[in-house]
């Protein structure tokens, strides 16, 4: 799986997922160095008008990020919101995956679950907007 990829299902997954996953992680004794503390800030939000195609700030998310280091490999992490035990503990997961550890498998496990989920949670959504779309017919 692509580090992006993996850290866009890791921004998605649940936290009490990821607390348990991070614990699991560190099972081995490895400890992880802090190299950017949770932080909670504002994110711009832009986004593309699909008519025009121009751009335009939509307005300010609140996001949490962190960064660490385990077993000499550097795990990064962003996620909506202020939960920072997540933020961090998604950091964590994101370090053992890349280093190759021992719980890379559970990682990209959870990472598959929560893409599953996702997509679950999208074609429910399109299913229910489907009796909304309007279809022309063009005359010739």
């Amino acid at each position: 799986m692509r580090r992006e990829r993996r850290a866009e299902l890791l921004a998605l997954a649940d936290p009490e997922e990821l607390l348990a996953l991070a614990d699991r992680c560190l099972a081995d004794g490895v400890r992880p160095t802090v190299l950017v503390a949770p932080e909670v800030g504002c994110i711009a939000t832009e986004v593309v008008d699909p008519v025009a195609a121009d751009r335009f700030l939509l307005g300010d998310v609140l996001a949490c990020r962190a960064e660490v280091e385990l077993a000499g490999t550097r795990g990064w992490a962003m996620r909506l919101g202020d939960d920072r035990a997540a933020v961090l503990a998604a950091a964590v997961c994101d370090a053992e995956a890349a280093a190759g550890g021992s719980a890379t498998p559970e990682v990209d496990a959870l990472c598959i679950r929560v893409a599953e989920r996702e997509a679950a949670r999208s074609a429910a959504e399109w299913e229910a907007l489907a009796p909304t779309v309007v279809a022309f017919e063009e005359l010739t």
